[in-house]
Order: C-alpha cells, then sequence, then structure tokens
C-alpha cells in the first residue's frame, strides 16, 4: 500500500540491482567536514541524523580526485587507499541507518583556488583569482586514471556509488563548452570532442567498478553562461552517458560565475523543473530534479507530473534532518523548512568556515550541540516571541522544562514578520509556521499581547527569565526628524504608512535594499510568479537559446526610489556574500538611485536636505541637493530594547538565572544567524 500523504515522493525507486526506499535524495553540499580527517567522526554523525530521518540517498560533499583538481588549498581528495577507514566510519554510520550514501568526485579546474589548479585552456575565471595551467593531453588522460581510482577507492570505503560532478561550472563543464575549452587537440572543438571527456570517465568507472555499482552524473542542464550549452547539446550528452553506464542523472543548473541566482530564496520554487522533464524525456535511466525544493507537495508535484523520477535537496536537510519521515507520516507542519537564506550555509563555507542552517544550529554541529532531555524541569520564562526568544524557548520545552512565552505584540514572529513582506523572501513564513506548532506540540505557555513588566517576573516563580525583547528602529538626529514625511521601516512593512511615488531610503545596509525591493515591486513578487521572474532575469527555462540565455524584460519600478548612505564605499558591501550581488542586481535593474558619501542637513516641507562630498579628503567637493519626495524611510540600525532585562539585573531581590539573547543583547544588522544559534545554545545549557 502506498503512503497516504505523498504517495509518488515515497514510492521506491528501482535502479535494477538496488532499491531506494523513497524519491528522496540529500544532494551534494560542502560542509567543512570532509576537509580534515580528525573530523570525519562529525561527518558520520552528521549524515547518519538525515540517514535515521528517512531519506534515501545521500551524496557526500565533493572530493576531488587528485591535487589539480582541489577546491581549496589541501581540500578534501580521495587519492589513497590509507584514506578508506576514515571513510568508512561513514559508510557504516549511513548504512547502519538504513540509507545508502554517494561520494561526490569534484574536480574544481579552473575555480581550484590554488596556483595549482588547471583547465582545458589557460582561461582565467571571473570568480578566481589564479589563472589556471593549460591541461596536457597526456594530463586529461591521467586525470580520467584520477577519476577511476577515486571511483574504486570509493567502492573500497563501503560507498553505494559516487557523483561525477558535472555541473555548476567546475572542471567538466569547462571542458564541454567553448566558453572555456579553446582547444584543437582531440579534446577540444566539435562537441563530439569537447564531451568526450566526461564520456571516457564514465565508461573507464563503469568498466572498472561492475555492474552493482550507482554512477550518477551531476549533468549541467541550464548553463546560465553565454557560450553554455543548448538544450539539443545537453540531451544528447545526457544520451551518451545513459550508454556508457550511468545509473541517475542528477540536475544541475547554473555556473558560479553565472549572474543568475539559482538557489537565493528569491528564486521562485522548482524553478528549474521544466528543463529536466525534458532531459528526462529523452532518456530511458532515472532522472533528478533539483534546485530550490524545500516542501513535500514541491517534491510531489514535480515526480507526480513527470517531471523527474527523484527529488533532489541539499540544504533542506541541514533545516531539518528528519524532513522525510515527517512527510511520511503527514506532519509537514512540523517541518522546520529552508529558508534559503545562504547565511549560515553557504557564506560560512566561502569564509572558509563550517556550514550549518540559521534556523538548525545543530546542523553540522550535532555531537557539540546536543538537546538532551534534563533530569529536573525548571520553570522559564522566555520574553519576547522572535527569532531569538521562539529558538530558546522551543529548545528548552523539548528538552523538558516548563516554559512561558511573553510577547507583548498579538503575534509571534519579531522581526520576521516584517522579513516575509520583502518580494523574495516569502519563505520567512514557513519558520514562524514551524515554531507556531513547536509551541503546540511542546505545550508552551504562550501569552501574546502581554506587556512583561519586572514585578510580575518577580512573583511568579521562575527559575530562570530569558530577555529575547529584540530591537527597535534607530532614529538618528537630524534637523526635522520628527516631520510628518519620516518614517520608519516597520511602519512601511506593517502597512501603518503607505510610501507615496518619491521615496528616500535612509541607509544601505541590510534593511535599506529590503526595503527598496519591497518599493521597487506593487502587489507582485516574481519569487511567486515564475514566468515573472523568468522574465526579469532573462532566463529561458528550456534552454533553447546557447546557455539558456535570454535579453531581460524588467517590470518598471512602481515609485521614483533613493537609496543613500553615508560612506564613499560600494553599495551593499556588507551584504552576505553568496547573496548579496542578487540584492545589488535588482536594486539596479529596478533603477534605483544610489547616492553615497551623504550628509543629511535637515528635513522639512521641500523633502531631504543633503550634502554630497566627492573626491578626496584633501580635494572634497560637497554638492548640495534637496530630494523632493514624499516619504524619507529610517533604515539607520537598530537600538536594542533590554530596559526590563537591565530593571532586573539591578534588582538584588530576585531569586531567578537571568540571561539575555538576540536583539536584545546586540542589536545587529537583522543577525538572526547568531540570535537563533546563542539562543538555542543558552537552551540546550540550561
Amino acid at each position: 500500500m502506498g503512503n497516504l500523504y505523498y504517495p509518488h515522493l515515497m514510492q521506491p525507486l528501482d535502479l535494477g540491482f538496488t532499491t531506494l526506499k523513497n524519491r528522496v535524495m540529500m544532494g551534494s553540499m560542502h560542509v567543512g567536514l570532509e576537509d580534515r580527517l580528525w573530523h570525519f567522526n562529525e561527518m558520520a554523525a552528521y549524515f547518519a541524523e538525515r540517514a535515521r530521518g528517512g531519506v534515501a540517498l545521500i551524496v557526500t560533499g565533493g572530493f576531488s580526485p587528485n591535487r589539480a583538481g582541489d577546491l581549496l588549498p589541501f581540500g578534501s581528495k580521495l587519492v589513497s587507499r590509507w584514506q578508506i577507514p576514515f571513510h568508512k566510519k561513514v559508510t557504516t554510520a549511513v548504512h547502519e541507518a538504513e540509507s545508502k550514501i554517494l561520494l561526490q568526485i569534484l574536480h574544481a579546474g579552473r575555480y581550484g583556488y590554488t596556483p595549482f589548479n588547471v583547465a582545458p585552456s589557460a582561461i582565467k575565471a571571473p570568480i578566481n583569482r589564479f589563472k589556471p595551467r593549460e591541461l596536457s593531453s597526456k594530463g586529461i588522460y591521467k586525470t580520467i586514471d584520477d577519476y577511476v581510482r577515486c571511483a574504486r577507492l570509493a567502492r573500497k570505503a563501503g560507498y553505494d556509488g559516487v557523483e561525477i560532478m558535472g555541473s555548476e561550472g567546475y572542471f567538466i563543464c569547462q571542458m564541454l563548452n567553448t566558453r572555456t575549452n579553446h582547444r584543437t587537440d582531440e579534446w577540444g572543438g566539435t562537441y563530439e570532442k569537447r564531451m568526450r571527456f566526461p564520456i571516457e570517465v564514465v565508461r573507464r568507472i563503469r568498466e572498472s567498478v561492475g555492474s552493482d555499482f550507482i554512477i550518477m552524473f551531476r549533468i549541467s542542464m541550464l548553463d546560465l553562461v553565454e557560450d553554455g550549452s543548448t538544450i539539443e547539446e545537453v540531451i544528447e550528452l545526457a544520451q551518451a552517458l545513459e550508454q556508457s553506464g550511468v545509473t541517475l542523472l542528477n540536475t544541475g543548473i547554473g555556473w558560479h560565475e553565472a549572474r543568475v541566482p539559482t538557489i537565493a530564496t528569491s528564486v521562485p520554487r522548482a524553478a528549474f523543473a521544466e528543463v529536466t522533464a525534458r532531459v528526462k524525456s529523452a532518456v530511458g535511466i532515472p532522472v533528478v530534479a533539483s534546485n530550490r525544493i524545500n516542501m513535500p507537495d514541491v517534491g510531489e508535484d514535480i515526480i507526480s507530473s513527470g517531471a523527474a523520477d527523484m527529488i533532489s535537496m541539499a540544504r533542506p536537510f541541514l533545516a531539518d534532518p528528519e524532513w522525510v519521515n515527517k512527510a511520511a507520516e503527514g506532519r509537514t507542519d512540523e517541518i522546520n523548512t529552508c529558508i534559503a537564506c545562504n547565511q549560515a550555509c553557504l557564506d560560512n563555507v566561502f569564509a572558509n568556515k563550517r556550514a550549518s542552517c540559521l534556523v538548525n544550529p545543530r546542523a553540522a554541529h550535532e555531537t557539540r550541540l546536543l538537546y538532551t532531555p534534563v533530569l529536573k524541569a525548571r520553570n522559564i520564562a522566555v520574553v519576547g516571541a522572535g527569532p531569538a526568544g521562539l529558538s530558546c524557548a522551543t529548545v528548552a520545552a523539548q528538552r523538558g522544562h516548563k516554559v512561558t512565552l511573553f510577547e507583548a505584540s498579538g503575534e509571534i514572529g519579531g522581526q520576521f514578520n516584517y522579513a516575509c513582506k520583502i518580494p523574495g523572501k516569502e519563505e520567512f513564513w514557513e519558520t514562524i509556521r514551524y515554531y507556531l506548532k513547536q509551541i503546540e506540540l511542546h505545550d508552551i505557555d504562550l501569552r501574546l499581547n502581554t506587556k512583561v513588566t519586572a514585578e510580575m517576573l518577580r512573583t511568579s516563580g521562575f527559575d530562570d527569565v530569558v530577555i529575547a525583547s529584540g530591537v527597535a528602529p534607530r532614529i538618528p538626529k537630524i534637523p526635522g526628524i520628527d516631520h510628518p514625511k519620516v518614517v520608519t521601516y516597520q511602519e512601511v512593512l506593517s502597512n501603518t504608512i503607505k510610501p507615496g511615488s518619491k521615496v528616500a531610503v535612509m541607509g544601505a545596509g541590510g534593511i535599506g535594499f529590503d526595503m527598496c525591493e519591497y518599493l521597487t515591486h506593487e502587489n507582485t513578487s516574481p519569487t511567486l510568479d515564475k514566468e515573472i521572474w523568468m522574465r526579469e532575469w532573462g532566463v529561458d527555462g528550456s534552454n533553447e537559446t546557447r546557455g539558456g540565455l535570454v535579453p531581460a524584460d524588467v517590470l518598471p519600478s512602481p515609485r521614483k526610489i533613493y537609496m543613500l548612505q553615508r560612506k564613499t564605499s560600494r553599495f551593499g558591501q556588507g551584504l552576505n556574500k553568496t547573496s548579496g550581488w542578487v540584492h545589488r542586481a535588482v536594486v539596479k535593474m529596478k533603477g534605483v538611485e544610489t547616492i553615497g558619501g551623504v550628509s543629511y542637513d535637515k528635513i522639512d516641507d521641500q523633502g531631504l536636505h543633503i550634502t554630497i562630498t566627492a573626491g578626496t579628503q584633501s580635494e572634497a567637493v560637497n554638492e548640495r541637493r534637496v530630494l523632493d519626495v514624499d516619504h524619507i524611510v529610517l533604515c539607520t540600525g537598530q537600538v536594542s530594547v533590554n530596559v526590563l532585562y537591565k530593571e532586573l539585573e539591578q534588582d538584588d531581590s530576585k531569586t531567578c538565572q537571568l540571561h539575555l539573547v538576540g536583539g536584545a543583547e546586540r542589536a545587529g544588522e537583522l543577525d538572526a544567524e547568531r540570535a537563533i544559534r546563542l539562543a538555542s545554545e543558552l537552551a540546550a545549557a540550561l
């Protein structure tokens, strides 16, 4: 009998020599545990927790087949028999949890951030400071041998197969496309010659490992770069890979140097399933869909429609290792949904830190951050139901403490209630939904519309009081700041104020960029309308055009927007590394006028009076302007709301333990990642 809730998603997948227990795969993602052998015990715990959560197939982060393919200096690679015992820790842990696991073989090519990187041609990548050395024909044959050696070692280490990374602009992509392959020998020129390398890799691996070993190939179905592949070439490659012995085809979307977002939260869910469906219709082996799939209904629709045979998710398994079990049991509202923010995962990876997850700080820290049941329950008050307060309250209650959660407003969520109103950040609603369900499941006493006083907390018998009262907008000292034209970002996003047709946004941090995106969209969000999103980013989702690129068709902004900052540095310089460029691109495409080096002189009926300083300090040129605007939106930072904490801290008669977390402790640039992590760590220690 099939699954009652998601019958297609939970159906087994027969691969001939082995069967996957459902259609859900944990896709490859480098988390920083792969590079050092002394982290393999932690990596085993990380994967085992996801395996116990029900996923059928897991793919590791990328391991290079040789030093020239390293992504980072001394990065992860599998090249010798002495490494096998370390990998067996991982494969044994996954198999004991009744799941299967593949080792991803990834040769970085010109993306390798080392001076030893190689490529088909000596063409420097725009995202790398190191220019690659052109690999000789002999070197290419040697590289094929190295792929084969890596696959053999993976089999000896207990892996159920390998995934060959052939997308995202890595070495195999570089071999396939004229953008990066200018060779005139047997490995360049015609497409048949350019695709010879991946075909030889697959053919040789299949000969070496036998017929009962999974070979999955991650094929770039939509390059999103100039001189990329067409759908005809992708299908030609897919069919040749099938003939060469590939078991599964996995979807890859976009090169890392592409100027189109592919996994950011603003990308519509399952945005690229159409191109996967095109390839699936042309081959006889199972095909896996990927990118921005984060909830079971999305996966069920993909498989039931015939667009793919399986779905791949990476970050959603950081957010919730129990994703599959919860879906199979009809507990979808309990899933801690990936909001695709990238703040604790990809941003950490690109900073050479261990990846984790904003909504689940335990991710990749399973042996360190433990939510163990308590021996004696404590009576805990948490004041403030923003991200920090919610995290602290739910973890403490999950461990067995008695928790009362106070919130002054009529809803939980705090700053997330503002974030989810920004076009492209609708996913933040899912986190609020998740916490509401956790409050119900763990019997937390939620008291909304309750303004807490120190006297209330003194007389209620709490053992611990956690102040998570959040932040308030910072109001700068400018003449005329109390003028009716001046509003805060909270007033705009709560619909207290409807901005006029000409608006100045004061501040160019994360909140300022969010406000510009909000103001340049009216009653529509491209994230919720895939056709609009594709048009605005210039994407041909069917990949009929080379590289899948077409001229962008941007909907005009309904308002004239100025974004101002005091600094003279580049706008958005402090935004997150992996998603900041997306926000900068949207602001530019919507015609926002950015003005740096600004001094705010005064605000009156005429508008915002500013002085713009340009040039060097010794040769500064000052220009005075008056911006005739209807409203001035303050996005000038935040201040902590911690009066209650200070009052309790000074009370020598208190009998409770006092704690301060979240924005009330430090008013950062809406740093939800830090707030949730520290609140979870506090709750784990109570």
